[in-house]
């Protein structure tokens, strides 16, 4: 083996390739978690067990949409807005605990489309041991009924044994359902008795009334009759054989906003995918070296120019620069004293006199300058003065020899 190729697995210990795929898998991993966490409570929420399209309990309406399937088309499931604009019968299965708002929304975006809506009957627990299950325990008070009743149409909920056993829904005889629940109509599409109806329209709308859902839901379908009834139900509404759709928004499906969502959906989806690509580009852009690898440098740097430097810096950001003036231009004096011969124990003014006497040129010049040093303000003027007194040095040096 080469020298260069052990330098090479020296500096380089992991595959650059490795390390970019497990880099990808890992962020790829990281955004449907993302994902899934932020979505999966809208798919998840209405099969609680309760009067809901995915629902098995017997209040549950997922026999109806499994119904609906093998005997024709896969009905929908409305989990937006947009969902309920679609031009096709909608199924609004109504439970105790919906929510009202979303009721108002739906009768809102559905005005002029055919719309079923099933009121709620039965008080119901969940049962601990089996999840998705519902107990059933007594029915709903009428006043509860009514709320709901109330926003749709004008009517009110009768409750009673029927003068009728029997319902004929579209020439098929069928049960009357227990304590049967039905509003007063003059003319029912399902009669049960005189002007008594448990499927009506309501006036000036597409929208149709189930009041009973004992009917259609999970518990009617173990009968075969009303299994076939609820078909022939369905067919009254939507003549044109087509797919029907059940509503989710009801039951908290696409109702519940957050900032993740947000990041994901219009119209700032844009503004994440541009984040996105900026720190893919940096990240890209970091992978390349540019020119060879730089020296780390030392804190304290060798020599005695750099130890000055350091010192200096130092005493600067102390904050104690300004204050050595006097102490150079004291430092100066012995220094020039030395070069120039001044006689021995000479010090402080009796040696700048002395200097000065060495000038021709000037009187004072040597103590002018070094005063000038010690009332520097700043570091510029210190600077200048420190400069001129040195030069003054060594003109005389120069006179000197």
């Amino acid at each position: 083996m080469s020298a260069t190729t052990v330098e090479t697995a020296a500096q380089e210990p992991f595959n650059r390739r490795t390390l970019f795929w497990g880099i990808f898998a890992s962020l790829l991993a990281a955004a449907g978690f993302f994902l899934l966490s932020t979505y999966a409570p809208d798919f998840r929420q209405p099969g609680n067990g309760g009067a809901t399209p995915l629902s098995k309990s017997g209040v549950g309406y997922a026999g109806l949409a499994e119904w609906l399937r093998l005997t024709g088309e896969t009905p929908a499931m409305a989990r937006t807005d947009q969902d309920l604009g679609t031009d096709m019968l909608l199924i609004v299965t109504i439970s105790p605990d919906s929510d009202p708002e979303a009721l108002d929304h739906i009768l809102e975006l559905r005005q002029d489309q055919d719309t079923l809506f099933v009121l709620p009957k039965w008080q119901t627990l969940p049962l601990e041991e089996h999840e998705g299950w519902n107990m059933k325990f007594g029915r709903l008070p009428d006043s509860v009924v009514n709320q709901w009743l109330g926003r749709i149409a004008n009517a009110k909920i009768g409750v009673g044994q029927s003068t009728v056993q029997e319902l004929d829904i579209e020439g098929r005889l069928v049960t009357a359902p227990d304590e049967l629940q039905w509003v007063a109509d003059k003319y029912p599409m399902i009669a049960a008795g005189n002007d008594k109806a448990v499927l009506t329209e309501v006036e000036d709308k597409p929208f149709y009334i189930l009041t009973d859902p004992d009917l259609i839901n999970n518990a009617a379908l173990k009968d075969a009759d009303k299994a076939a009834a609820a078909l022939d139900l369905i067919a009254l509404l939507e003549p044109e054989t087509g797919p029907v759709m059940f509503d989710l928004t009801l039951h908290g499906a696409g109702r519940k906003y957050d900032l993740a969502k947000l990041l994901v959906e219009p119209p700032f989806l844009a503004l994440t995918l541009t984040i996105l690509a900026a720190a893919a580009l940096a990240f890209l852009h970091g992978l390349g070296r540019f020119g060879p690898p730089r020296a780390e440098l030392r804190a304290i740097a060798f020599g005695k120019r750099a130890l000055v430097d350091t010192t200096a810096m130092l005493l600067r950001r102390a904050g104690r620069l300004e204050e050595l003036g006097g102490r150079y231009a004291a430092l100066a004096g012995v220094r020039a004293g030395a070069l120039l011969g001044a006689p021995q124990g000479l010090q402080g003014e009796a040696l700048n006199h002395w200097l000065d006497s060495r000038d021709k040129d000037e009187t004072r010049g040597f103590t002018t300058r070094a005063q000038a040093v010690g009332e520097a303000k700043n570091l510029t003027q210190m600077h200048v003065a420190a400069k001129q007194l040195h030069d003054w040095t060594a003109r005389r040096l120069g006179e000197r020899r």
